[in-house]
């Protein structure tokens, strides 16, 4: 604005004067005031709008840990359902032949009474065997003859045993045989009366079903913790050589050879991994029974050589038995905890281990690469 010029302001009224004075003074200073107000008002629409966006933001949080709870929260709860149902039901199962199998066994307690000690070789070493060599007999027929067909295409190793070499098969059958008639039932003597501190494994009343799961999950637990570090101990070069490297002679196993071993070998690795948690837990023979029947029948699915439909991975050992570095347990935890299955994790075999619930042979579905021609 422009100022008065001096001449004339000697001539107007002081009132004039200090009136716009005034005027001047306060339309500067509202223009000012107002200025900061719109500021004001748009720093807090500005703080407004984001205090909106992240009380939205924790909204949408807490509403995806809401609705994954309940998701989460419904989905164990079936499960939980389905289990009692299941365990209900074999329990009543269990429950209503649990007379029957009782007065079965206090019977053989009769029978053996003042030499319990014998059932107890019976049911320790000789049922598991029956099992072992009636499953690994099968095997047997397929793995000398390669017939019938519908077992031989699931075989991993394609072109090896085909057929096995009878020479290499008879000494091995010979050496199993022994380890199990010279080595498994004098050790299981000795332990017998080890067991019998903890509890007489020929009592007379039976374990619940409960019982029995529980004592089924310790000694899984327990038996891969002991063969995975007594295993890795044995491919120490100071063992290797001396002990180990007889099991290691097939790197194409079949069944039988699960229990193809040295003697140090078939303690120290194959049966105190599998005695210890019947000891720890003061287990009863028909515990002590099945466990091991399917401690042999776990085994020589594992060294069977062909993956077959509804039972359980052989692939992982399989490739133990291929490249030797690798793939040291039997449920692969620790490996997976000591970085022990690395190598494995990169191969074709590590996409096959799974439960094949299909028909087609999983070399056919997730084949090999093609070797690399020079």
């Amino acid at each position: 604005m422009r100022p008065l010029e001096p001449s004339l302001t000697r001539h107007l009224p002081c009132d004039f004067l200090s009136a716009t004075a005034w005027q001047l003074t306060d339309g500067w200073c509202g223009s000012k005031t107002g200025k900061q107000t719109q500021a004001t008002k748009v720093m807090k629409g500005k703080a407004g709008s984001m205090l909106h966006e992240k009380q939205k933001q924790e909204g949408h949080i807490w509403g995806s840990m809401r609705r994954t709870a309940f998701i989460l929260g419904s989905g164990l709860l079936l499960l939980v359902a389905f289990w009692n149902s299941v365990t209900w039901h074999l329990q009543r199962f269990w429950g209503a032949s649990g007379y029957f199998w009782q007065a079965q066994w206090e019977r053989l307690l009769s029978t053996f009474e003042g030499k319990e000690w014998i059932l107890y070789i019976i049911g320790a070493t000789q049922v598991p065997s029956l099992l072992f060599w009636s499953f690994n007999g099968l095997l047997l027929v397929v793995d000398t003859t390669g017939k019938p067909n519908f077992i031989s295409r699931y075989r991993i190793q394609v072109g090896k045993n085909e057929p096995v070499d009878p020479v290499k098969l008879h000494q091995s059958i010979r050496t199993v045989l022994f380890n199990q008639h010279f080595i498994t039932c004098p050790v299981l003597v000795v332990l017998y009366p080890i067991l019998r501190l903890w509890g007489d494994p020929c009592r007379r009343e039976l374990p619940t079903f409960h019982w029995f799961l529980l004592e089924l999950a310790f000694f899984t637990l327990t038996e891969e913790v002991m063969f995975y570090y007594s295993h890795r101990l044995l491919h120490h070069p100071t063992f290797y050589k001396k002990i180990h490297k007889k099991h290691h002679e097939w790197t194409a196993p079949i069944g039988v050879i699960s229990l193809y071993a040295h003697p140090i070998e078939h303690v120290a690795s194959n049966m105190l991994p599998a005695m210890v948690g019947p000891i720890i837990m003061g287990s009863h023979l028909s515990s002590i029974t099945v466990w091991h029947s399917l401690a042999l029948i776990t085994t020589t699915i594992s060294h069977c050589g062909y993956h077959l439909p509804f039972l359980p991975s052989p692939e992982f050992h399989d490739y133990h038995h291929l490249k030797f570095n690798q793939c040291y347990g039997v449920l692969g935890v620790l490996d997976h905890l000591h970085g022990t299955d690395t190598v494995f994790k990169q191969t074709k075999a590590y996409e096959r281990h799974i439960l094949l619930l299909g028909f087609t042979p999983l070399s056919e579905s997730i084949p090999d690469p093609p070797k690399k021609t020079e």
